[in-house]
């Protein structure tokens, strides 16, 4: 009780020194970090929609990025009109919802390649019609605008005061999801994940939850959307991309699915490794960064959230080989000194007597 209890101060406590380190990085920081410190809590919010989907419900899903890109395309259109933020931000997360919801609703009862090859067409159709509607999208040259600016009691520049808005939007995401994942939502999302025929026989219904999965993950890729227009202040096509949504899925496995701590990773991952490989040598990005994502995946197949646990049994390991902790022997119950008086001389004494007749 004493050890539970011991370790929750100290999540407590490293929970408040990482609130204090977000609060104050903005302050100390370049224009530049903040720009890369606001996108990495964009996309963290679009992996926490592709990890419900995907690492809790087990779902395939290859079209987060034509959800974004959905969101990004309303906040645009709604701010070049005069919109309302409030009604903006809502119109950016609800109608990506719908969509999710209906693509859902015909594809939920696929499985495997059929699900992907679905979810896969979203962002394929997404761009040539993004380039056809260019009254709404901008078309092929994609739309700019200029909003969020800081308001003048903040004393904040507009990139700080846009960094304070994208994580505070992304904390809440953040806290609803944990609270969604880790209540009765969650637990049948687990059960229809692990056995579909099993989730039946308990009474929950894996199409319904997988259609919730569907669609809670488009809400947050559509938010994603309005977060991402916030800090860029352009979009087009290209955000769209199908590359987009592979990158976004090769991000959660690095990050670690169906883990909270792994979304926020596996974002900063997307954001920072591309830069880095960029500033190493700028015309093979790309090389580096998937020879990144091979050793992270060989290394560590459950994703960068295992790294603890990871170390710990490396450790645990090293220490046994170099004979800590009580030698054990080749059965791994441990080497113990034999007992004169124990079964070891009850064995041998019949040896002794057998050889005398």
């Amino acid at each position: 009780m004493k050890n539970l209890t011991s370790q929750r101060w100290f999540r407590l406590a490293l929970a408040a020194v990482f609130a204090v380190l977000i609060a104050i990085a903005p302050i100390v920081s370049s224009p530049y970090i903040n720009y890369q410190l606001s996108m990495t809590a964009v996309f963290a919010v679009a992996l926490l929609g592709l990890n419900i989907v995907m690492g809790y419900a087990g779902q395939v899903s290859l079209g987060q990025s034509a959800f974004l890109g959905l969101g990004a395309y309303i906040a645009a259109y709604g701010v070049r009109n005069d919109w309302p933020l409030l009604l903006v931000f809502v119109l950016c997360a609800v109608i990506p919802a719908l969509v999710g919801m209906l693509v859902a609703l015909a594809a939920a009862r696929l499985r495997g390649l059929a699900l992907a090859m679905i979810t896969i067409s979203l962002p394929i159709i997404g761009i040539p019609l993004a380039r056809r509607f260019s009254d709404f999208t901008g078309g092929s040259q994609g739309t700019t605008v200029s909003w969020l600016a800081a308001p003048d009691w903040s004393g904040l520049a507009n990139d700080q005061w846009r960094y304070y808005v994208v994580v505070a939007i992304a904390a809440v995401c953040f806290l609803l999801a944990r609270n969604l994942v880790r209540g009765r939502i969650g637990r049948a999302f687990a059960i229809v994940k692990e056995n579909e025929s099993v989730a039946i026989a308990m009474g929950v219904s894996p199409y319904r939850y997988k259609v919730l999965a569907f669609t809670i993950a488009s809400l947050l890729g559509g938010t994603a959307g309005f977060l991402y227009l916030a800090i860029v202040q352009y979009t087009s096509p290209e955000t769209l991309s199908f590359f987009t949504s592979i990158n976004l899925v090769a991000a959660m496995v690095i990050g670690g699915s169906a883990t909270i701590i792994g979304t926020i990773l596996g974002a900063t991952y997307y954001v920072v490794v591309p830069v880095l490989a960029g500033q190493v040598n700028s015309s093979r990005t790309a090389l580096i960064s998937g020879v990144i994502l091979l050793l992270v995946l060989f290394v560590l197949p459950k994703g960068l959230a295992s790294l603890p646990r990871s170390i710990l049994r490396w450790t645990r390991a090293i220490h046994r080989r170099m004979g800590g902790g009580g030698s054990p022997d080749s059965t791994g119950r441990g080497s113990v000194a034999p007992d004169a008086s124990g079964p070891a001389s009850a064995d041998t004494e019949p040896a002794s007597t057998n050889s005398t007749k």
